[in-house]
């Protein structure tokens, strides 16, 4: 695909799952581990005609919350000192082009935008120094957020992690820098979400020291790492659009 430059997408023909570089509407199959040293073969084939799946499978899901000062602030709540993380069920994840399911139409539901860490090595007491080198990439993520069950309960997991809250991909891009990027979110077209990752008050690098700190993260395992401003409910028959800078955008639909 133009624009993205190293991005790696997992696939599915037929029966067959397997990863892939995408370029140009074209795949290059992956011949090795994706989290080892792989190459690609030659021979593209076509993008059109292949299910894009979640790009990786993790065994875990973290989810950084109350990370852009803009959020904090129209959610009434004073800024961290240290990341506040939690986990989502791996189970809430569906693929760019995946419906949005809503179990409770009653309740208010709200899209979060988010840039996503993919781990790429085993990682435990690292320093954020030496982080870069144990990211796989990034991706756009959502964390869709069930606010009234999020509001009456003090664990959020519950109220993140239903089935399908928790859009991701299509790819990872392997060659991004996360500093500086927009990130953004549009709901049938209208601009709802509109910041940048220089306003993270903890970056990548330091969630992901942070967070080795109190648990080993394995290859494929996913940080969530925060939303800006602008959250607010979705409904029945939008059409949710992550854009963020350097990354093919996330698209899906809500049911």
């Amino acid at each position: 695909m133009t624009g993205v430059m190293a991005a790696i997408g997992r696939f599915q023909k037929g029966n067959e799952i397997f990863y892939a570089k995408v370029f140009d509407g074209e795949v290059y199959r992956l011949k090795g581990d994706v989290f080892g040293s792989p190459s690609f073969l030659k021979r593209p084939e076509p993008l059109k005609g292949l299910r894009t799946l979640t790009p990786v499978v993790p065994s875990k899901v973290i989810s950084v919350g109350v990370n852009y000062a803009d959020h904090a602030r129209e959610g009434g709540r004073p800024l961290p000192e240290e990341p506040l993380f939690w986990f989502k069920a791996p189970t809430s994840l569906i693929p760019d082009g995946a419906k949005i399911e809503v179990p409770f139409p009653t309740h208010r539901t709200d899209f979060e935008a988010e840039l996503c860490i993919v781990i790429g090595r085993r990682a435990r007491n690292i320093t954020a120094t030496a982080a870069s080198r144990f990211i796989l990439g990034y991706t756009a993520a959502q964390d869709i957020s069930d606010r009234t069950i999020q509001n009456s309960q003090s664990q959020w997991a519950r109220a993140k992690s239903f089935d399908t809250f928790t859009p991701l991909g299509p790819y990872v891009e392997t060659k991004l820098d996360p500093r500086g990027l927009s990130v953004q979110l549009f709901q049938n077209g209208q601009l709802r979400q509109n910041s940048n990752t220089s306003q993270l008050i903890f970056d990548c690098h330091y969630l992901l020291s942070f967070i080795s700190t109190n648990l080993t993260l394995l290859p494929g395992d996913i940080i969530l790492t925060g939303t800006p401003g602008g959250v607010g409910p979705i409904r029945s028959g939008d059409r949710l659009e992550v854009r963020i800078q350097g990354l093919a955008p996330l698209m899906n639909t809500v049911k």
